[in-house]
């Protein structure tokens, strides 16, 4: 199949807590309300419907992470050029596209004029997957290409999406008329607008005009890549977040409870990857979608080492001052040298650093909450997510804030 697209995508019902993902610019928008992760979503049903099963208590990380098989760190024996990583999840596209498997290839692509601004894209061949790869910061309406996708005869698609757009599709996809869906998932923490993130560059180099690859590492780095072929790392503990105003982060993003993409067939990430990618095999599905690549990429055992919990404690300290409107604490510039020295050396890596990242982000989700939307909390946290916060204190008001389901 290799036709070009046309379609145009309708303007967003406006909403609070949206992400738009793109459901609400369909043809029936009111299907946010049961089927957004930010309104009352049923975690528990979906992953029995997509996955077969529900997570296992006795299998101790799918509280973390959410069903899987198994987990591996992989490469690509010949990484992607301008790939994020080693371009695992664009090699599992191309090779669906290559030999027919689907019809195209849900994903987004780069603004013609802002290579940082996501445009949700329909791609028909393999060859044309080189302009999905590399990150992308902001919003893309990714599920409002569905429609234009079935009117254009499309029966097989391949959809790679970040969690909330995940969810959005899971939750209807007993609606959708395709002959088959391949779900590719990436793990999602913080997004903010292309504008914010353009601003964020710029306190970070004098030539974010020229900046080309960005990634937070498990060394505790963050990676810029230049257009000349030049780099640059910087600790996380030299960041300047504290900088950032109290709005660059959404509060959808800030109350996001889904980091590992828990719904995806395979979920492409780096945390527990330590340097590496990092693969989460969900199902059946996920198995054969890394079985088609098995013999292009590296695959070896996930590990764990360091403890988290402090870094967790110290995490939840600072979100609950800034949840509440006190400043930041700031670590002393003279320190931070040190610190950022020690934390990679010291701190969790591998799986450790994915839970301790996992605990944070169920954490930030309900103080934030309480603070702007406690009403919400009984809807829109999940129960596992008290499971995750009960050793850190954390605990629910079981009148007000606990779903029954």
């Amino acid at each position: 199949m290799n036709k070009q697209l046309n379609y145009k995508i309708s303007e967003p019902v406006p909403r609070s807590l949206c992400t738009d993902c793109g459901l609400s610019r369909s043809k029936n928008p009111e299907r946010c309300g049961r089927a957004c992760q930010f309104i009352s979503p049923d975690y528990s049903a979906l992953e029995l419907s997509v996955h077969g099963r529900q997570i296992q208590p006795e299998r101790g990380d799918t509280r973390f992470f959410g069903p899987y098989h198994r987990m591996y760190k992989a490469w690509a024996h010949k990484p992607f050029h301008n790939a994020q990583w080693s371009g695992l999840t664009t090699l599992i596209a191309e090779n669906l596209l290559d030999d027919g498997s689907v019809d195209a290839v849900l994903t987004v692509v780069s603004d013609e004029n802002d290579r940082w601004r996501p445009v949700p894209a329909l791609i028909t061949t393999a060859g044309d997957m080189t302009r999905a790869r590399g990150m992308k910061m902001g919003y893309a309406p990714l599920l409002a290409l569905l429609e234009p996708a079935r009117s254009n005869g499309i029966k097989r698609v391949a959809v790679i999406g970040i969690p909330c757009q995940v969810y959005a599709l899971r939750a209807i996809e007993s609606e959708l008329s395709f002959d088959r869906l391949y779900v590719i998932g990436t793990p999602c923490s913080d997004n903010t607008t292309t504008d914010n993130f353009h601003k964020f560059l710029a306190k970070l180099t004098d030539r974010p005009n020229l900046v080309n690859y960005f990634e937070f590492r498990a060394d505790y780095q963050v990676e810029i890549r230049f257009d000349d072929g030049q780099q640059k790392l910087i600790p996380f503990l030299k960041l300047p977040l504290s900088d950032l105003p109290s709005d660059f982060f959404p509060l959808t993003c800030r109350t996001c409870v889904d980091y590992t993409n828990r719904l995806a067939d395979i979920t492409v990430g780096y945390m527990a990857g330590d340097g590496e990618q990092w693969l989460i095999i969900r199902n059946d599905q996920g198995a054969e979608l890394l079985e088609r690549i098995r013999h292009q990429i590296n695959l070896k055992p996930v590990e764990s080492r360091g403890r988290r919990k402090n870094a967790v404690k110290g995490f939840i300290e600072n979100t609950a001052r800034a949840a509440g409107g006190l400043p930041l604490r700031r670590m002393p510039d003279w320190i931070r040298p040190l610190m950022a020295w020690l934390q990679p050396k010291i701190g969790p890596r591998g799986l450790e650093f994915a839970r301790a990242r996992v605990e944070m982000k169920a954490a930030e989700t309900i103080l934030h909450l309480r603070r702007v939307h406690p009403k919400r909390l009984k809807y829109m946290v999940p129960n596992y997510i008290w499971k995750l916060v009960a050793p850190y204190a954390i605990l629910p008001n079981k009148e007000t804030e606990i779903q029954n389901k």
